[in-house]
């Protein structure tokens, strides 16, 4: 007989079911995941080794949780991914506002529908997705919001006196018995807020408008929250830490490998487009790094943390700037360049929050200062560093390069030039061969993102000049192009 079908409280007997509380639930259903070989938490990357085995260690000892991260760090999507390990129903008394077990009622209503009815009292059923409450905690949330109030309207209605228990309106807290309640923010909940959920956590019981009630509540706190230090706007209480049994530190991504199959991951980008854009493996490292950078740049609150969103839109922002180039081209088939890199920094500016220096230089031009440090930290990893001092008898891999760009014109690359420049552009620039074949093997398709990576790293690391225009850039010899205009 398939439970989900079974209408009563004596029908659910005879079917010898055997109610658990949502932390043994949990638990077990953590415990037959492992069995199974199952990953719950396979969609969170880079945290198999760290934070993963920690929030499992949480949940075998049946504890409530804080997470402690800057933002973008999967957080709450950790918390969410916890709906995986609940049951895929549970009984609960019919009409009853807090899911009462129909075995262990708790409130006044179903405490008097089971006494009258006994084994004919009506349940329903609750799915795993149906017990998931989240709550942003904000300033304005109130006691009554969260554990609940005196109800005028309801006892004029039903013409109660006061000091009947059935005037209460119950909060979000109390409707999320046997269910996940995740608030996030925590600190930004104000003090006298997070006292009203001492009892809750350690107790059981809570306290409305002068009604003690012993509501023995069956639920699975997560808390969320960034460093007390990232904010001014408050601060987890230390009674209310106290009562929290396990605190998680989470952290960004630790290598481009796993930022990448994040922004992968996460990036919401038509297939179909994708299909019709080639996309060097060096260019998703290169947005990755974007953040790397950020998240060490002296222009960048690093209290603040940089969001491994910044990962996702910058993706995102350069897909859409690529096809926009297709539109306008015409064109059914292209790769990405390095220029294209220019069309990210609206997607960059609003992911920093930066430090009084970097107000002073500016949002747009500090999102240039970390794509320029991104491509000299790629330049570098691939090909030979420049030298700030370099001695005169000494020979660069580069020389031939910045004697062709001393004798021949500065050259122009457009934002929207379609394949055919593109690459005649590049092609024309002899020089950029005879390095790739020498510092790196890449094929065709990459060859022409690599030749750009030259020029731009050259660029960045003040050996050619480059000149913004209002269709792309110019780049020249840092002084052939002074010379030969005397």
């Amino acid at each position: 007989m398939k439970l989900t079908s079974i209408k009563t409280l004596g029908e659910l007997k005879a079917q010898n079911y055997v109610p658990k509380s949502i932390k043994e639930e949990l638990k077990s259903n953590l415990i037959q995941s492992y069995k199974d070989g199952v990953e719950v938490f396979r969609p969170i990357m880079g945290y198999e080794n760290t934070v993963i085995p920690q929030v499992e260690n949480a949940i075998l000892a049946k504890h409530n949780i804080n997470f402690l991260g800057l933002r973008g760090q999967a957080k709450t999507k950790i918390a969410r991914l916890l709906i995986g390990l609940l049951d895929s129903h549970i009984p609960v008394v019919k009409g009853s506002e807090i899911n009462d077990d129909p075995f262990a009622p708790i409130s006044p209503f179903a405490k008097n529908l089971v006494a009258e009815k006994g084994d004919e009292t009506p349940i329903e059923w609750l799915a795993a997705e149906d017990r998931y409450y989240e709550k942003l905690a904000t300033p304005d949330v109130s006691v009554a919001d969260l554990i609940g109030d005196v109800d005028p309207i309801k006892a004029a209605n039903l013409k109660l006196s006061y000091a009947d228990e059935g005037v209460i309106h119950f909060g979000m807290i109390p409707r999320a018995n046997r269910c996940l309640f995740v608030i996030n923010e925590i600190p930004d909940l104000q003090a006298r807020i997070q006292v009203s959920l001492f009892n809750i956590l350690q107790e059981g019981d809570i306290q409305i408008r002068g009604f003690k009630l012993k509501l023995p509540l069956d639920i699975s706190f997560i808390f969320t929250a960034n460093p007390e230090d990232y904010t001014n706007r408050g601060s987890i209480v230390t009674p209310l830490k106290d009562r929290i049994g396990s605190q998680i530190l989470t952290h960004y991504p630790r290598s481009i490998e796993i930022a990448k199959q994040i922004t992968t991951q996460e990036a919401k980008i038509d297939p179909a487009i994708e299909e019709q854009i080639y996309i060097p493996d060096i260019a998703r490292d290169l947005i990755e790094e974007i953040s790397f950078c950020a998240r060490e740049s002296e222009y960048v609150d690093a209290n603040s943390g940089v969001s491994a969103r910044l990962s996702i839109s910058a993706f995102e922002s350069l897909i859409a700037s690529i096809q926009r180039r297709m539109l306008y081209n015409e064109e059914q088939q292209t790769t990405v360049r390095l220029l294209d890199f220019s069309n990210i920094i609206q997607a960059i500016t609003g992911k920093v929050e930066l430090v009084y220096e970097g107000e002073q230089l500016g949002a747009d031009e500090v999102a240039m200062n970390l794509i320029d440090q991104a491509i000299k930290n790629t330049f570098e990893s691939l090909f030979p560093k420049i030298e700030k001092l370099e001695k005169k008898e000494e020979t660069s891999p580069y020389d031939e390069l910045f004697t062709w760009f001393f004798e021949y014109d500065a050259v122009d690359f457009s934002t929207d030039a379609d394949n055919e420049i593109y690459k005649e552009t590049l092609d024309k620039i002899t020089p950029l061969n005879q390095i790739l074949v020498e510092h790196l093997n890449s094929s065709e398709n990459d060859s022409y993102f690599y030749k750009e990576l030259i020029i731009w790293g050259l660029v960045v690391s003040k050996k050619l000049s480059r000149t913004d225009l209002e269709t792309g850039q110019r780049i020249n010899d840092l002084y052939g192009g002074y010379l030969n205009g005397l």
